[in-house]
């Protein structure tokens, strides 16, 4: 699996000056709270709502929500240019809820239609084990298990899938998780689907526009 890239030498001050003009935009941001909700509102921002456990320190560096593009490639499709909003966000237990949504884009970088969809929940154990349970729309549900490659990347790996009888054969997926260059989020993602081995799926480049 390709890693994401890793900081550019000589680039803390920029990336720094980065962070903090981005921060001014994206600091009172936050999911929709329901005032009127009984029990705490999951939050994307840890300036706001419950305190992060302590459990999910490992995380921290992931809460919030972004956005930016990718490419998603595989033998059986035709390469396309996809736009992604991803969330990560806490109500003060021990896990992360997780949602995506992913729209397809021209090359023109105009929407064609909405794409991808899925939620899930990162679990992190005592051993420093990171589970996570992933439902697509697709009708595909997955369980992955990773740990912390650094303080600021994480790789999980598929331990089961299961499918609905309408959904695509899919056996199993590799991911990687990081924070690049200006404090940016890229991943990869690894793919054995429809009869094909694992091999290179889909990569994104994301910005934080919340939290």
């Amino acid at each position: 699996m390709t890693e994401p890239d890793s900081p550019v030498p000589g680039s803390g001050d920029a990336a720094v000056r980065a962070a903090a003009e981005r921060a001014e935009t994206t600091r009172a941001r936050n999911l929709p709270q329901w005032a009127d909700l009984p029990i705490p509102n999951d939050t994307a921002n840890l300036r706001e709502g419950a305190d992060l456990d302590d459990r999910l320190l490992a995380l921290l560096p992931l809460i919030g929500v972004w956005r930016g593009e990718g490419e998603v490639v595989y033998p059986t499709i035709e390469s396309q240019h996809f736009g992604q909003q991803v969330t990560f966000a806490h109500d003060g237990r021990p896990f992360v809820y997780y949602e995506s949504r992913a729209w397809l884009l021209d090359d023109d970088g105009k929407v064609i239609r909405p794409a991808a969809r899925e939620v899930g929940w990162w679990r992190p154990q005592p051993d420093d084990t990171i589970e996570l349970l992933l439902a697509h729309a697709t009708g595909v549900v997955e369980i992955f298990y990773g740990e912390p490659r650094t303080q600021t990347s994480w790789e999980l790996a598929t331990d089961m899938t299961m499918r609905t009888a309408s959904a695509k054969e899919v056996n199993g997926a590799k991911r990687l998780y990081g924070l690049v260059n200006n404090g940016d989020l890229a991943y990869v993602e690894e793919r054995a689907m429809v009869g094909q081995p694992l091999q290179p799926h889909t990569s994104a480049y994301l910005r934080r526009v919340a939290g």
